[in-house]
């Protein structure tokens, strides 16, 4: 079995990407993918890997979880989603480490699976806006906390990604920015679904949609329906032409709430984000969605 694990991160629209897999369940289930509910697996898995981090795992518990996850399906491959995968939004920061647990829970997951391979999917953020989104519901002290142990110029997925292809060198990683994801996101279902650039895929342009005009999506829409044979790359370049003319500007400006940060800070922070994501393409098992 091919495992797909989509580990978030959090504040990536990775509930949306959730209900958008769903929606095409059938679809993939007819091509070999399996996509469970979450609800057979998120609490399973969870405590099945803490038990594995603890101690070996009975050489039975593989066939018992993918009774429990697959029921009467037969698939060669699986996608498992939850932004928890790593840990909470309590957990996904230790001083200047993202995702702190990642390794240790990947190789739980290795313990329980032997016999399968996996494959790492998870969409990674501007610091800007990921610790905005981690702090949002956090209360003045943890928030305090995060801000005075942790400087948003030093954090680098680069580094969590070359942690775990240490810890786990046999576990390809395909990430993408979710600054991009609007642009990207038939392209993540088909990756995941190892689907063919040019299959037809449910809800292909649903955050697209999100950020767009009514106006704007309807005349997308005819569009591309008169142009049928476009290419996918192609179509990222109409959808950033659309986009610049109909979007919602409210959808598109995220606020910023952390008090002390001034623009030109922002701006650093921004400009060493730039600087990880070209560092991410050299980490050999590394692939980046690009659009």
């Amino acid at each position: 079995m091919q495992i797909i694990i989509h580990a978030g991160a959090h504040g990536t629209e990775e509930d949306r990407l959730m209900k958008t897999l769903l929606r095409n369940k059938e679809e993939f289930l007819e091509r070999g993918t399996s996509v469970p509910g979450p609800a057979k697996y998120r609490t399973l898995l969870k405590d099945c890997m803490s038990a594995a981090q603890m101690g070996e795992p009975s050489p039975d518990s593989r066939d018992f979880l993918w009774d429990a996850i697959l029921e009467e399906e037969t698939a060669e491959r699986v996608i498992l989603s939850n932004p928890h995968f790593f840990g909470s939004q309590r957990d996904a920061l230790e001083g200047q480490r993202l995702y702190p647990e990642a390794e240790q829970r990947l190789m739980a997951m290795k313990a329980l699976f032997p016999e399968d391979d996996l494959h790492l999917f998870m969409a990674i953020r501007s610091p800007v806006s990921f610790l905005s989104k981690l702090l949002e519901k956090a209360g003045n002290g943890r928030r305090q906390t995060v801000l005075n142990n942790t400087n948003p110029l030093d954090l680098r997925w680069s580094a969590m990604a070359a942690r775990i292809r240490t810890a786990v060198p046999d576990v390809p990683i395909t990430l993408w920015c979710y600054e991009d994801s609007p642009f990207l996101w038939a392209q993540i279902l088909r990756e995941m679904g190892d689907m063919k650039p040019d299959s037809k895929i449910r809800g292909g342009m649903d955050l697209l949609a999100s950020i767009m005009t009514r106006e704007g999506m309807r005349r997308l829409r005819q569009y591309l329906h008169e142009r049928p044979e476009m290419t996918e790359v192609f179509k990222r370049k109409v959808f950033a032409a659309f986009l610049d003319k109909f979007a919602l500007e409210d959808e598109l400006e995220e606020e910023l709430d952390i008090a002390d940060w001034t623009p030109e800070f922002v701006e650093e922070i921004e400009q060493a984000y730039d600087a990880d994501v070209a560092q991410l393409q050299k980490i050999p098992g590394v692939t980046l969605l690009t659009p």
